[in-house]
């Protein structure tokens, strides 16, 4: 009997959920409002309704189904299946893994939703070549996940893997977390959106100021200025080095095969890629002494997170 696999992916508005075999393929992709704001039962009740809706749709059986897994924000203790903490799901110690088995009568594994998307992209996306893989993502903030000999990398009580608050300059800007100058404060695109204003008010006569205004930069912007604007361009360089130095700090850390960057501010492609290679090339330690480490884009996009999770019964 072939086996399949349902992968949940919870997020603070929507709940995403597929049905998916063992080679990766998703037969069916649906989604339902999370409704954190009824309380966890009310979420894991919508998370069984999905998946009961998921395999009438797909024609999979329970029977086939090995198990249900659920990527959740916040701060996770894998073992309980709890969520240990969600500020946007609003839960403190919520063993939702338990009340959804209760409720669906298939058994049910959690783990944080940046691991779950790194072990997405290993195993079925850009990194299924590697079995040790580092995947960053670059967004609000900057998250991640680690992947060993193929398997998540969590921590103690799954708390490990924040890659984003590792300091990179002691007293340096001001970090979401509590701490200054964390590799978030100055690798997320919010922190490229910060400085982009930065420089756009220290040069009121740089090009930047033709999308209209402050209130118009986003992460895309100094990219787009980059070859016209000696203010885009310092921001950009500045931007490249900062993340160049924290993706080698991570690479020197744990030497995996391939480190995979995630998130809006990789549609920059090569833009971004081949300066952080060379960075990375020539600041690993030994150099080419070791064994190389190579950069890749994400190639799951939002799928990456629902894959990931049903991995988690690999």
């Amino acid at each position: 009997m072939k086996k399949y696999y349902i992968g949940i992916d919870l997020g603070g508005t929507f709940i995403k959920g597929g049905v998916v075999d063992s080679d990766g393929n998703i037969l069916v992709c649906d989604k339902t409002p999370t409704e954190s704001e009824l309380g966890g039962g009310k979420v894991a009740s919508n998370i069984a309704t999905l998946a009961e809706r998921l395999l009438q749709t797909s024609g999979v059986s329970k029977a086939q189904i090995v198990g249900i897994g659920v990527g959740s924000p916040g701060m996770i203790d894998s073992a309980k299946g709890e969520v240990v903490f969600s500020g946007n799901l609003q839960w403190t110690h919520f063993p939702i893994a338990k009340e959804t088995e209760k409720r669906i009568g298939i058994p049910v594994k959690l783990a944080n939703d940046a691991n779950v998307a790194a072990l997405g992209e290993t195993k079925f996306g850009c990194g299924k070549a590697y079995n040790n893989t580092i995947f960053i993502t670059l967004g609000t903030g900057v998250g991640g996940g680690i992947v060993i000999d193929g398997k998540l990398f969590e921590g103690n009580r799954s708390a490990g893997a924040e890659l984003g608050h590792a300091v990179l300059m002691v007293g340096g800007e001001q970090c979401t977390c509590g701490r200054k100058g964390c590799f978030e404060a100055y690798a997320s695109a919010t922190a490229l959106i910060r400085d982009t204003k930065r420089a756009m008010l220290a040069d009121k006569g740089c090009k930047m100021w033709e999308i209209g205004g402050l209130e118009a930069v986003t992460g895309k912007t100094p990219f787009d200025y980059y070859d016209t604007d000696a203010s885009a361009k310092s921001v950009v360089d500045r931007y490249i080095t900062m993340l160049g130095a924290g993706i080698t700090n991570l690479a020197n850390e744990f030497r995996p095969e391939a480190i995979i960057l995630g998130g809006g501010v990789c549609a920059q492609g090569d833009t971004l890629l081949k300066p952080l290679q060379e960075i990375l090339d020539k600041e690993l330690f030994a150099g080419e002494k070791g064994p190389q480490v190579k950069l890749l884009i994400a190639t799951l996009g939002n799928n990456a997170g629902l894959l990931g999770a049903a991995a988690l019964w690999m």
